[in-house]
């Protein structure tokens, strides 16, 4: 055990998930998007949650609580709310941004009602959160728009908590956002600092002790008048009395480790889960008189943390560092479920491996008074912590050997179509006899009130097999019936039996296991309850096959069999952390190729394998992309290279920005791509500018994310800006991501212009 210090630690935390145990937050937002509740009943939600979450925090024994991590959809939105830079088109009056406003932003419509476009949205660095990008104007001018800020820190502070306010930090604010003309945003900096000056001033005059600016682009590769900018920047931005705690995370800082350890600043967290190696490195470079925190805990990641471990590294650190130790999570909480001990169905063995963010905060405690006090409490917290590790490593339930056997067998040939894309498209043109500007949808449609109670009746055993396969084939009947009465070319049933399009899946593969409330924020009011996988993968029996035979039996038309790909189900799975990412990638890519190969054997012959995160699992350093991209898109390639080549393969890919892989978007040899382009005005195809994509490709024409309806025109717009890249008789017609989500008048009115507009750019020959 450590010996007790009398150096002074402090524990914290970068930030809590906002969503709720039960996730109110989304239950509150989307019933004051419907008109349920008015302003000052969504606020008081916020309020609730706030005061809770600050409670929790400060009950498990953090010296210092976040503040300003919570929102009402998006912390860079709310930074960009906090500077005034609202994009003209949402016509704000210029004053205090407005709830509605917001909202706006984010969703999509101006005050008068009319549609416009929502702000974009991406994936936040290499996870599946999404943030909604800030945009600039040349003439851009900042200026203090909001008081969410500083409201929240006189709230917490009435309450008597020793709070550390939370921003994302000017220049990674800047590098998160674009401009649709083209000018440096950098050159913006001038005019953002003095504004972030009054963000600190005014957080000082509130007596504020810390605050934590957020720059995770030091985790990038930077251009160098982007380092040269932190240096002028910080050194602007001391303000005496009020002390800056610099927070990196999300990987190793490599070559801007001196930058990040010599800025004027107070003090410095790192994330020691995703960087360890460089632990010492800092060390040897950070001043002694600046604070150090280690994020010593995953934030990612819901396994549990071998405290033993973690302690022994700590205990090394405090005797090389004589300044002042803070130890917190990696990164923000905000990437794990809110709290274990809701889960009451999972058996004993496997609840006693995981630790979700309520759990994180009494680890980090442990940690802390370990190195303080070592107290018998904490050696029986050690011992449990010992014996969870020593149970998981030793578990014979994670490992089965033909399946490791089956991965160890995969060849070069398994990954291979038997011909290149120019002889399979001539062969599945004969066969689909489609027209040009072919339109289908992405796989799901709206999932009802009726349809979800339908599957909870169904788990809930209130329903039986016969009565639930029922009402799911009559809701694909209906799906199958409005598809062709609309006109859609490729066909798809509408995917009622799946509650998410990983947890579908995982439930029906050996190695996953399921949480009831592991919920955590993708987007917005958008939650997602990741499985966890936890030992080899396998699929015991086909998955999709029956539903996908069924609507295809409805239809003259071609029937889509829908798939997640194995990329997109590793990441956005929490995955185990005791083999590597791509030997359990291959393990999924073998089980589904088996599902595969059985929906070709029922006469399925257009088979849609989405890897909407394969851009998401990139690494944040272009030194690291070639191994992750070489066995990511092998691991795609082996799902889908066991069918004839009349079979036509498509994906799907959205929200992210692939322009910079598309060489290995190419390489997966999918015969058709289907990608995110409405909210980007089609800007993800300049990648096509100076390559020439071999295979066909579908640019989303329909955002799905907001409650706008499509007009025919703008669909054609778009159209016509895509075919300046793609030649038309490689060019498909669709929404940008499933229809799930959506409500069946806004899908019928947006489909009903969408098939126009195939029909109008066919007679016109675009």
């Amino acid at each position: 055990m450590s010996t007790p210090s009398q150096q002074n630690i402090i524990s914290h935390n970068l930030g809590f998930p906002r969503i709720g145990a039960q996730r109110e937050l989304k239950f509150a937002q989307e019933a004051y998007w419907r008109g349920d509740i008015d302003a000052e009943q969504l606020e008081q939600t916020g309020v609730e949650l706030r005061t809770r979450h600050w409670q929790q925090q400060a009950n498990a024994g953090l010296d210092i609580v976040p503040v300003g991590d919570f929102s009402f959809y998006d912390q860079v939105l709310d930074m960009s709310c906090l500077l005034g830079a609202v994009p003209p088109r949402f016509q704000w009056h210029g004053k205090q941004v407005d709830i509605d406003t917001y909202f706006r932003m984010a969703r999509g419509r101006a005050p008068s009602g009319e549609a416009t476009a929502a702000c974009e949205m991406t994936k936040w660095f290499d996870t599946n959160y999404h943030y909604l990008v800030p945009e600039f104007l040349p003439e851009q001018e900042f200026r203090l728009t909001s008081e969410k800020l500083f409201d929240e820190v006189r709230e917490a502070q009435a309450l008597g908590h020793k709070v550390k306010p939370v921003i994302l930090g000017p220049l990674s604010w800047l590098w998160l956002g674009k401009s649709k003309t083209n000018f440096d945003t950098l050159s913006l900096l001038d005019k953002l600092i003095p504004v972030y000056q009054q963000i600190l001033q005014r957080l000082l005059e509130q007596n504020v002790e810390w605050v934590q600016i957020d720059e995770p682009i030091l985790a990038l590769d930077l251009p160098a008048e982007w380092k040269a900018a932190f240096e002028a920047s910080y050194f602007q931005l001391h303000t005496r009395g009020l002390k800056r705690l610099l927070a990196t995370y999300f990987g190793p800082l490599r070559d801007n480790l001196n930058l990040a350890c010599t800025l004027p600043v107070e003090g410095l967290h790192i994330d020691a889960v995703r960087a360890a190696d460089e632990v010492d490195k800092i060390v040897d470079w950070l001043p002694s008189h600046k604070v150090l925190s280690v994020g010593i805990i995953d934030g990612r990641n819901i396994w549990r943390t071998d405290l033993n471990a973690a302690l022994q590294k700590l205990d090394t650190l405090r005797q090389r560092f004589t300044g002042e130790l803070w130890i917190a999570p990696s990164c923000s909480l905000l990437h794990v479920p809110v709290d274990l001990s809701q889960e009451t169905a999972l058996d004993a063995e496997l609840t006693s491996w995981l630790s979700f963010a309520t759990q994180k905060l009494d680890e980090l405690v442990v940690l802390k008074r370990a190195l303080t006090d070592g107290s018998d409490t904490q050696h029986n917290a050690l011992q449990l912590s010992r014996e969870a590790i020593r149970s998981r490593r030793e578990s014979t339930r994670i490992h089965q050997p033909a399946v490791q056997a089956r991965v160890a067998a995969i060849n070069d040939d398994m990954a291979r179509r038997q011909s290149g894309y120019a002889k399979r498209v001539a062969q599945q043109r004969a066969w689909l006899k489609l027209p040009l500007f072919p339109t289908t949808t992405i796989g799901s449609f709206p999932q009802t009130t009726e349809i979800r109670q339908t599957r909870r009746a169904f788990k809930n055993g209130d329903i039986d097999a016969q009565t639930y396969q029922q009402k799911m084939q009559n809701e694909i009947a209906l799906v199958v019936k409005k598809q062709e009465t609309l006109g859609l070319d490729v066909l798809v049933h509408g995917e009622p039996e799946r509650n998410d399009m990983v947890e579908y899946f995982g439930e029906q593969l050996d190695g996953f296991a399921f949480t009831a409330y592991g919920w955590v924020q993708s987007y917005g009011s958008r939650c997602v309850k990741p499985p966890v996988i936890f030992g080899d993968v396998s699929r015991p029996k086909a998955m999709t096959v029956d539903w996908a035979q069924y609507a295809q039996s409805l239809t003259h038309k071609p029937m889509k069999g829908m798939l997640t790909g194995p990329v997109t189900i590793l990441n956005w799975s929490f995955v185990r952390d005791d083999q590597s990412r791509a030997n359990t990638c291959e393990q999924i890519a073998l089980a589904l190729r088996d599902e595969v190969t059985d929906l070709e054997a029922a006469g399925i012959g257009v088979i849609q394998i989405d890897e909407a995160a394969l851009r998401e699992g990139l690494p944040l350093r272009k030194n690291d992309w070639k191994t992750y991209l070489y066995w990511a898109v092998e691991s795609f390639r082996l799902t889908a290279s066991g069918v004839r080549d009349e079979t036509q393969i498509h994906t799907h890919m959205c929200y992210s920005e692939f322009n910079d892989i598309i060489e290995a978007v190419a390489e997966m040899d999918a015969d058709v791509i289907t990608i995110e382009t409405s909210r980007s005005d089609m800007e993800l195809l300049e990648a096509f500018k100076d390559f020439v994509y071999p295979n066909e490709i579908g640019p989303g024409v329909y955002d799905i994310h907001s409650p706008n309806v499509p007009g025919e025109q703008q669909i054609i717009e778009l159209m016509k800006k895509a075919a300046k890249h793609i030649p038309a008789e490689r060019l498909w017609v669709n929404p940008d991501c499933g229809l799930k989500t959506r409500h069946w008048p806004e899908v019928e009115a947006a489909l009903k212009n969408m098939v126009a507009a195939a029909h109008y750019l066919r007679d016109k020959r675009v």
